[in-house]
């Protein structure tokens, strides 16, 4: 491509639109030859952790990026106008910034890269038509909004980082436990309530089995809209707002030992968790794009089981994880819902008996997982990115 990337997302290493900021940062100019600029907030404290050899890479494009936004902002005649492809986030009814007729960024190409779970999708030929290309997440957003009358769409499926994402050796930090592992930020649409009730009944038959999660996020208040289950007691939360995590837990019957809590962890520091799991569980009752996370663990080698539905269908389509078919319907109040699941806790129970049953079985599908994710890697990802856009701006 002749033209620079301004992407308008934020970047960092705690949520997914940050990390694959990040990762536009360190690829586009290697897979375009052209510069990659973030016009959204970069989150400095996040990459902590990260060794000096990665922060001495990524160093160029953040000052760059930085650059930008102050010549931008100190250019009256910038406007709303930048000489390059512009790549705004788009959500939810096409949640964002504003659209280009409504005064948002334009470029010589200007694309919006879409994630989405409500499939209510009011006006979408007339907003998606504002932009030149609609990139949608997963295969099944790109058949919901075809399924809308939209046309110029097309998919680009995240990635993962092999150098942090791979089989590895333990370090047998929970040597003796049974460890499974359950990530996302906490909300209905993830379905830890789901995973709850299913370790449950698991760790009654197998009382070395320990739950270890990763439910933290930048948006605590999503966290009450799994109290709608009537068989989970609701989320409690602390004085400053934050998520009682443990006390949510034990509240449900799980004791103190069966439960750990990792935190919020960088992504570049994350893969060192993951590989100490027997087992990865996933009954999403949504995912607008592939579940980050979930290839995170495949990429690791961890036998992974996933609801088949939504976005999770890519990695279903792989033959790779373990997949809960009894998928009910799903009724969200105020939310379009077709195509999502509702997992059978009794699939989820026999997936978790199969995999601590036949531990070879679960090697297997664990190096199928790792082999799977191979394909998908972010350099690779993002060439496919490239490959959507390039038409537009060659």
């Amino acid at each position: 491509m002749k033209h620079p990337l301004l992407f308008q997302w934020s970047v960092s290493t705690l949520f997914g639109w940050g990390v694959y900021g990040l990762n536009l940062l360190r690829h586009w100019q290697k897979v375009a030859g052209t510069p990659a600029y973030c016009g959204g907030q970069v989150y400095l404290e996040s990459l902590a952790g990260m060794d000096p050899l990665s922060l001495l890479a990524l160093a160029p494009p953040l000052v760059e990026s930085d650059r930008m936004r102050l010549m931008r902002a100190a250019d009256p005649g910038a406007g709303t106008w930048f000489d390059g492809v512009v790549l705004h986030a788009l959500g939810n009814r096409f949640s964002g910034g504003p659209h280009p007729s409504a005064g948002g960024l334009t470029g010589r190409g200007t694309c919006g890269a879409i994630f989405f779970e409500d499939t209510n999708l009011p006006n979408a030929v007339d907003i998606c038509n504002d932009y030149a290309l609609i990139i949608a997440g997963s295969t099944w957003c790109e058949e919901v909004l075809r399924a809308n009358g939209v046309t110029n769409v097309g998919t680009a499926i995240q990635g993962v980082d092999p150098a942090l994402f791979h089989p590895a050796p333990r370090s047998d930090a929970l040597e003796g436990r049974f460890a499974i592992f359950s990530g996302g930020k906490l909300e209905h649409r993830k379905g830890q309530d789901i995973v709850l009730l299913a370790f449950r009944a698991f760790a009654q038959r197998h009382p070395e089995a320990v739950l270890v999660v990763a439910w933290n996020s930048p948006w605590p208040q999503c966290a009450v809209t799994v109290n709608g289950n009537p068989d989970i007691s609701p989320v409690t939360f602390g004085s400053d707002g934050t998520v009682q995590l443990k006390e949510w837990a034990w509240a449900n019957g799980l004791g103190v030992e069966q439960f750990i809590d990792v935190g919020a962890i960088p992504n570049h520091l994350m893969a060192r968790v993951l590989r100490e799991m027997d087992v990865a569980v996933f009954p999403n009752r949504c995912e607008g794009g592939t579940n980050l996370v979930a290839m995170e663990c495949m990429a690791c080698g961890i036998p992974t089981i996933v609801s088949d539905n939504t976005g999770h269908k890519d990695l279903v389509a792989t033959g790779a994880p373990y997949a809960l078919t009894r998928q009910g319907p799903v009724v969200s109040a105020g939310m379009g819902t077709e195509g999502w699941g509702e997992s059978d806790v009794d699939e989820v129970v026999e997936a978790l008996e199969r995999v601590w049953a036949d531990r070879e079985e679960a090697r297997r599908r664990g190096a199928a997982c790792a082999q799977a994710l191979t394909r998908w890697t972010w350099r690779n990802q993002i060439g496919c990115l490239r490959d959507l856009m390039e038409p537009l701006c060659p």
